[in-house]
């Protein structure tokens, strides 16, 4: 039971903090969602699908879907893997402050450089990655394998474009910055 609170709490708590962001930035005139870095249809079809993986692991937590039935140490191992995804979600989106956006933004932003991003220029992809592939384990589940392979593919793709325009934003700064802090670990 608390595995299924704990699985299921994580991502609604996460959702819950991005829409409430997204009003209080929408109140100081500030568009959280940016522009998409790259085809509008397969970025927001990312986006979502992270959410439908998401509810498969919540699901599955809940004895609802029993495709296989995994072992203890793999349970345990995609637990560890969904709280691991999770905080550094957090961090880097509370990190973030007002510069974080969904896409490019379309306004002037501060290139961030501090906390968990002195350790990875995309945190929060990395959290992402890391609840996917919990999700795998969790699930056993191929259709949730390949939502979640199409999921990092096409967020690799963001990642790419969205240093593009990082590099044209902020120039030599982002560049001394990628010299110094690799993409994803």
């Amino acid at each position: 039971m608390i595995e299924s609170i704990l699985v299921t709490l994580l991502p609604v708590l996460f959702l819950t903090i991005l829409i409430s962001s997204g009003e209080k930035f929408r109140h100081r005139n500030i568009d959280m969602d940016g522009e998409p870095p790259i085809d509008r249809t397969l970025f927001y079809l990312s986006k979502y699908s992270i959410i439908l993986v998401w509810v498969a692991m919540s699901i599955r937590s809940w004895g609802v879907i029993l495709p296989v039935e995994v072992t203890q140490e793999l349970k345990w191992l995609s637990l560890f893997l969904w709280i691991s995804g999770f905080v550094p979600l957090f961090i880097a989106r509370f990190g973030l402050g007002d510069s974080f956006r969904i896409g490019s933004p379309k306004e002037a932003t501060n290139l961030r450089v501090d906390g968990l991003f002195r350790l990875s220029r995309n945190p929060m992809y990395v959290g992402v990655y890391s609840t996917l592939l919990a999700s795998c384990l969790y699930a056993c589940n191929p259709l949730i394998f390949l939502v979640s392979i199409f999921i990092v593919v096409v967020h690799h793709k963001i990642v790419l474009a969205e240093e593009q325009y990082l590099r044209k934003e902020f120039g030599d700064e982002y560049l001394q910055y990628c010299n110094r802090v690799r993409r994803y670990l």
